[in-house]
Formats: structure tokens, C-alpha cells, sequence
């Protein structure tokens, strides 16, 4: 068995080191981080292509390709690389309170976008609703 003065140090050292760990809540944001506002407009069509992929019918393994292209075409007209996307999502992900905040405005597009399909059209001529998402002008 060691001496207690032995332990004392390696104890210290150790609570220290330990110390040191950083919490996943304490994460530090990666650089570059995509921020909010483009996360959000970037789920939008995310969840949007998903929806018009599921709505093709096509079986799983080509829906599944057609969806990948789909995304890579997204992420690459918005110069936003995956690794990018994915490490911006992992940070916020471990931040529940950004992605919660993140998600709500992402399900009010979602809800929005909903209600103006479902309203009645326009007469031909008019102009299209001021409040219409920026994405659809």
C-alpha cells in the first residue's frame, strides 16, 4: 500500500486534471460556426426537401439517394460546406436551449409557409403577401 503523503499529490493532480474537462454544456462554439439565422433558414429547406423526397413514392434505397444529392445541392447553393453544417448542428445540439430556439423559429417557417399554401389564392395580378418568407418572392 502507498503512503498517504504519496497520494496526496497524485489526488491533487488528478482532481486538477479532472478539473480541467470541459463540460459538453461548456463547449466551446467551433470556427467558423453557422449562425442561427442561416441554421434556421438552412433546416427549413432541409426539412422541406425531406418532405418533397417522402412525397415522390420512390423506394427507400432511391429516395434515400435522391435525397443525399438533394441536400449536397442545398448545402452547396448556400456555400455551406457539410462538415460545416454538421459541426454547427453538434454545437447547438449540445446547447438545447439554441437549438430549442433555433427549432421554434423553424417551425413557425414551417407553420407560415403551411398557412399561405392553404390560403385562398390571390386574384390574378395582385401582389404576393407582404409577409411572405424571403425564400419564396
Amino acid at each position: 500500500m502507498l503512503p498517504t503523503r504519496s497520494l496526496m499529490p497524485l489526488l491533487l493532480l488528478l482532481t486538477l486534471l479532472l478539473g480541467q474537462c470541459q463540460r459538453p454544456e461548456e463547449a466551446l462554439p467551433p470556427q467558423p460556426l453557422l449562425p442561427k439565422d442561416k441554421m434556421v433558414s438552412l433546416l427549413v429547406q432541409i426539412h422541406l426537401t425531406e418532405a418533397r423526397v417522402e412525397a415522390t413514392n420512390l423506394p427507400a434505397d432511391s429516395s434515400r439517394a435522391l435525397y443525399r444529392q438533394l441536400h449536397k445541392d442545398l448545402l452547396w447553393r448556400q456555400d455551406v460546406t457539410d462538415s460545416l453544417f454538421q459541426r454547427s448542428y453538434r454545437y447547438y445540439a449540445v446547447h438545447e436551449k439554441d437549438l430549442d430556439e433555433i427549432y421554434g423559429v423553424v417551425i413557425d417557417s414551417l407553420t407560415r409557409r403551411k398557412e399561405l399554401l392553404n390560403a385562398p389564392k390571390p386574384a390574378p395580378g395582385t401582389a404576393p403577401p407582404a409577409d411572405l418568407p424571403k425564400w419564396d418572392k
